[in-house]
């Protein structure tokens, strides 16, 4: 048992909370408090009403989620919004949310983590956001086709379907760049484009990023938005495990996406 305000701190510490730029709705941080101990802690990429029930049934009191309480804006509570916090404090359950702060950490964040997880060696940031660089870029010498094979294999391993655009026969990849989530938008194809980049490896992006890719011969590897941040929330509630001496749970709930 160790004080939630304790475990916050120290994450906060750790991702650099307060000084990260992020989307308004993000809201890093403890999003809701409970009454001020951690016996254990559950981890999710998403808030929803089936991960905050997940959470009770493991009888935890600390959810660390990578897409917040409010990552959908001002909402009425009622309906699931309200049955997700009746859940939340009927057991005691404080919810910490923490997206570009997790998203760009170079031990614990999605990015540098799936770059491990292909074998990729990161050297540089990639995709600018405001005075931050969230992804991560590298070089390598490998066949497209044979990188794309890992990612799906990766992506398999959480429910999903890794899918690429069109890949030459015999074309290799020597300088990459990846940005989880919805990292196919229009200024990381740029920045792709302006740094020699010819694969990108994202979660998702819009019809279009693939058209864009195809005009400006850079690879596109989609491995799927849930699976590709799936990483930083297991990492960083294994360290607190680690550091506190508190047991976690990773609650999977894949979206299809």
């Amino acid at each position: 048992m160790t004080a939630t305000a304790l475990v916050v701190q120290y994450i906060d510490d750790l991702l650099s909370t307060s000084s990260v730029p992020d989307y308004a709705n993000a809201l890093n941080g403890l999003q809701l408090e409970n009454s001020g101990t951690v016996r254990r802690i559950a981890a999710a990429v998403d808030f929803s009403l089936r991960t905050v029930t997940a959470a009770a049934a493991l009888e935890a009191d600390f959810l660390l989620v990578h897409h917040g309480m409010f990552w959908s804006g001002l909402q009425q509570i009622r309906g699931t919004s309200y049955e997700r916090l009746r859940t939340l404090i009927a057991n005691d359950i404080a919810v910490y949310a923490s997206h570009l702060p997790l998203d760009r950490h170079a031990l614990y964040g999605n990015n540098a983590l799936l770059a491990t997880e292909l074998g990729l060696e990161p050297s540089a940031e990639f995709a600018r956001f405001k005075t931050i660089s969230i992804g991560v870029a590298g070089d390598a010498d490998i066949e497209t086709a044979d990188l794309a094979a890992r990612t799906s294999h990766f992506a398999e391993r959480f429910g999903g379907v890794a899918r690429t655009t069109a890949i030459q026969p015999g074309r290799r990849t020597r300088r990459w760049a990846i940005c989880t989530g919805a990292g196919a938008t229009t200024e990381t194809l740029a920045e792709a484009s302006e740094r020699g980049i010819d694969t990108l490896i994202v979660g998702e992006g819009p019809h279009h990023s693939a058209v864009a890719a195809d005009e400006i011969g850079i690879t596109v590897i989609y491995a799927g938005h849930y699976a590709t941040e799936t990483l930083g929330v297991r990492a960083l509630a294994a360290h607190a495990s680690d550091r506190f001496g508190i047991p976690w749970t990773f609650i999977d709930a894949p979206t299809g996406r």
